[in-house]
């Protein structure tokens, strides 16, 4: 791998082991997107070597200057589909990061584990810091894979995992939203194409997918633990609303749940362990106004702190990457 360019990134401060991702700051770019085609590929040299790099200084103001330079950093940008939570869109592909309650977690994950097509780089740019917490935290999915239990990786690795979601009008997306129409054949065949089984009742949409837990990283074959079984399962919700959807709608109604890739129940002690070793290798950087961070999202997994006071940050997903069917 080439070295990191000495003089350009001298400012190189922070590593993984410390606690806080890879971090560039910029002395002076009074036009950041020109300044991020410049030394695009240097940064993506910083990603491959840490996973990640937090660029500082660039001052960006608004959103039009963020997304200039969120496309410039992210040359192939692809379409959000099947999400699961809302996001706005500022313009064509670059997006609000996903909405989801200030004051609960938004737990570790892997943009898109869950779907055929997925982006192996991540994008942010931060225009509105809160006043505390709702940094974008990084864990090292390789170090995740080496701390879990053998046994529990083996099953998932031998099973898979399954997603179970159910769109409707009331909670989650709407099935519209998530698949970009609202023509249900449409929708059938895009399920169709990606190995997604489907049942409608009424105007309520069911689906199941079985993944992978694990895979390898591309560039030099190094196991992952790359997934959202935690993440989205039912377990880490808040416990006052699963038991509200659960007595509303039955577990096989809630708008996302996970399972072994046989159907065997995913146990609350699991994903406690899961996210427990999740937390024992994540590392952060609190959001200033104006950062950009670049991610490669197959070897880290990022999540979001609860959070005070008003929040942007604006989301591209580069790089698709389609795992065969």
């Amino acid at each position: 791998m080439p070295p990191i360019d000495p003089d350009l990134f001298a400012g190189l401060e922070g590593r993984q082991d410390e606690g806080r991702p890879a971090v560039v700051t910029v002395a002076d770019a009074p036009d950041p997107a020109a300044w991020a085609a410049r030394h695009h590929d240097a940064l993506y040299r910083v990603v491959a070597a840490q996973g990640a790099v937090l660029v500082r200084g660039l001052e960006l103001s608004d959103a039009a200057g963020a997304a200039a330079v969120l496309k410039v950093l992210g040359s192939d940008l692809m379409s959000e589909r099947e999400a699961f939570a809302p996001r706005w869109t500022y313009e064509d592909r670059i997006y609000s990061s996903s909405k989801w309650p200030p004051n609960q977690p938004m737990c570790m994950h892997h943009e898109l584990s869950y779907a055929v097509e997925f982006p192996a780089t991540m994008a942010f740019a931060c225009l509105s810091a809160p006043a505390t917490g709702g940094a974008t935290a990084l864990a090292d999915a390789g170090r995740v894979l080496e701390q879990l239990p053998a046994d529990l990786v083996e099953r998932f690795e031998r099973e898979g995992w399954l997603l179970t979601r159910s769109y409707n009008d009331e909670i989650g997306v709407p099935w519209e939203e998530a698949f970009g129409t609202a023509d249900r054949s449409e929708v059938e065949r895009y399920c169709a194409a990606n190995d997604i089984s489907f049942t409608w009742h009424g105007r309520e949409l069911r689906t199941s997918q079985r993944r992978p837990a694990v895979l390898r990283h591309p560039a030099d074959g190094r196991r992952l633990w790359f997934n959202q079984i935690a993440f989205l399962n039912q377990w880490t919700m808040a416990p006052e609303v699963r038991e509200y959807l659960v007595d509303v709608y039955g577990t096989e109604g809630l708008p996302f749940n996970t399972s072994f890739g046989d159907g065997g129940e995913v146990t609350e002690d699991v994903v406690a362990l899961i996210n427990k070793v999740y937390d024992s290798v994540t590392v952060a950087e609190p959001w200033r106004p104006g950062d950009v961070l670049l991610v490669d999202n197959l070897r880290m997994a990022h999540s979001r702190l609860p959070y005070e006071g008003a929040r942007e940050v604006l989301v591209a997903m580069a790089d698709p990457t389609t795992r065969s069917v």
